[in-house]
């Protein structure tokens, strides 16, 4: 999981503070919110992403220059307060604030409660939001986390995009040399330690893998084609029920992860391009939204 030691964010909050006023903010770079965003746009094009999507600056003042970026998952009332309240004007990441727009704008203290809160909240705090949602998704940047986190060797995309067969949706992987044989217990045993949840795991503990697709967020296309491609074994972020049902009585084992937990890591990534774009790493900070939800205890009491 993504997170920050308390050290490392008091100096991201003291970069903060002093990018505001002193002698440092005559020292950094000048860039606008706006050129932020191209630069992202240059990383993650929209042309990538999905047509539903919405991939880039959806709140904010592209001439406003750039503070500080806090980066998260998602694009919450609370990631804003935060983000603010570290002195960041720009919260940047993976999920978009809205598809469809909002009907109307007004203060809440969820977007349960008023879809608009979110852009109320990121306009009243100043907090430019930019997303890089699917576009992300299908980078080349995003195709090595979850490999190199479970230690298997990518190998090429398995749903590649039209475009172009270097992107695209699920990172086809095999067992490195020396580290098999690999059973499914023990890359589920992985994904627990690495990840720190359990996974919710389809088909036999002892069976052998040699083949194993990953992909974050909603299995989607990837789980049918992982099949077709006679892999051995999915890892994804959450699929659904029959599907997943269906699949393993096929043939393909399955790790799921979650949605969140899955797509966490990604924020990482997104904080390395803002940092590529020019903005100085000790004004970037990751926001740790990896506390939204919990198991209960295993035992009793």
């Amino acid at each position: 999981m993504i997170d920050m030691a308390g050290s490392k964010k008091d100096k991201v909050q003291k970069g903060l503070a002093q990018r505001a006023s002193g002698p440092l903010s005559k020292q950094l770079p000048t860039m606008t919110v706006g050129a932020l965003e191209r630069a992202l746009l240059k990383e993650f094009p929209a042309a990538d992403a999905e047509a539903w999507d919405r991939t880039g600056m959806t709140v904010g003042d592209p001439a406003r220059l750039v503070e500080g970026v806090a980066v998260a998952l998602d694009p919450t009332v609370d990631a804003v307060e935060e983000a603010a309240s570290m002195g960041a004007n720009v919260l940047v990441t993976h999920h978009p604030a809205f598809l469809q727009p909002p009907d109307s704008f007004s203060p809440a203290s969820s977007v349960a409660a008023n879809p608009g809160a979110l852009v109320w909240a990121a306009v009243a705090r100043g907090v430019a939001l930019l997303s890089y949602h699917t576009a992300l998704d299908v980078s080349a940047q995003a195709q090595r986390v979850l490999p190199g986190m479970l230690n298997l060797q990518f190998r090429s995309v398995e749903v590649p995009l039209a475009s172009s067969k270097r992107k695209g949706y699920g990172q086809r992987c095999t067992v490195k040399a020396g580290d098999g044989p690999l059973t499914l217990g023990q890359l589920a045993a992985r994904c627990t330690s690495v990840f720190a949840r359990q996974p919710r795991v389809w088909g036999d503990f002892s069976r052998e893998l040699e083949r194993v697709v990953t992909t974050t967020g909603s299995a989607g296309d990837v789980a049918a084609t992982a099949l077709r491609d006679q892999v051995d074994c999915l890892v994804c972020g959450e699929i659904k029920y029959h599907e997943a049902l269906a699949l393993s009585q096929a043939g393909l084992t399955i790790v799921e992860l979650g949605h969140d937990t899955s797509e966490l890591p990604l924020a990482a990534v997104l904080a390395a391009a803002v940092e590529g774009a020019g903005v100085p790493g000790e004004l970037i900070t990751i926001i740790d939204q990896g506390d939204n939800w919990s198991y209960p205890e295993t035992t009793r009491v």
